[in-house]
């Protein structure tokens, strides 16, 4: 009894210490220093001299502080509180709340054999995988996805992604593995620990 509550109140300690710091890492400043960021890489996107040269890092806590500030009224109804891991190495892990009910109702066919009309809840979403870009291309290989920390298989996963993502333009949905074209002129993102160094 003696070793336990000691050690009871040294993870406690160490719980709030780690959330502290997290709280503190998300700030409105930080979420601005970030928007600023993006203006000049847009901003530099717009001139072709200097390829490769330009180099913009950007940090966890400011691109996460950014989805906590600015994202929420640019995200899909359904869909809220994403959070980004970067690892390092290329590896990045996205976490995103998703209301099933509110994207079943808003997608869903109507009809009395579609399972999704029956669901409901709010569930985290998570994704890990490697972003590799080069020569203004990227792409997104997954490692692996749960919901409420269910393995989900990327066939599964796929056919969720492709069903929400439908628009007029995207008729068939996003296609996770796909190849996509980088904006702004980027040339690669070098993914770290912590941060990611956007070259353009």
């Amino acid at each position: 009894m003696r070793i336990r509550r000691p050690l009871t109140l040294a993870l406690g300690a160490c719980v709030c210490v780690t959330l502290t710091l997290h709280a503190a890492a998300i700030s409105r400043q930080q979420a601005d220093l970030f928007q600023r960021k993006i203006d000049v890489i847009t901003r530099q996107g717009a001139t072709r001299d200097r390829a490769g040269q330009r180099r913009t890092p950007v940090s966890e806590a400011e691109v996460n502080s950014w989805f906590a500030y600015r994202a929420p009224s640019l995200l899909p109804a359904g869909v809220a509180e994403p959070t980004i891991t970067i690892v390092g190495n290329g590896k990045v892990m996205g976490t995103v709340i998703v209301d099933i009910g509110a994207l079943a109702k808003q997608k869903s066919s109507g009809g009395t054999l579609d399972p999704l009309g029956y669901l409901g809840g709010r569930v985290p979403v998570t994704v890990s995988g490697v972003l590799r870009t080069d020569g203004g291309r990227g792409q997104f290989d997954l490692q692996s996805a749960d919901i409420s920390g269910v393995p989900v298989p990327k066939p599964v996963l796929q056919e969720l992604l492709s069903r929400y993502s439908r628009s007029k333009d995207h008729p068939d949905g996003v296609r996770l593995d796909a190849p996509f074209e980088l904006p702004a002129n980027i040339q690669k993102i070098e993914v770290g620990a912590g941060q990611a160094v956007v070259v353009q």
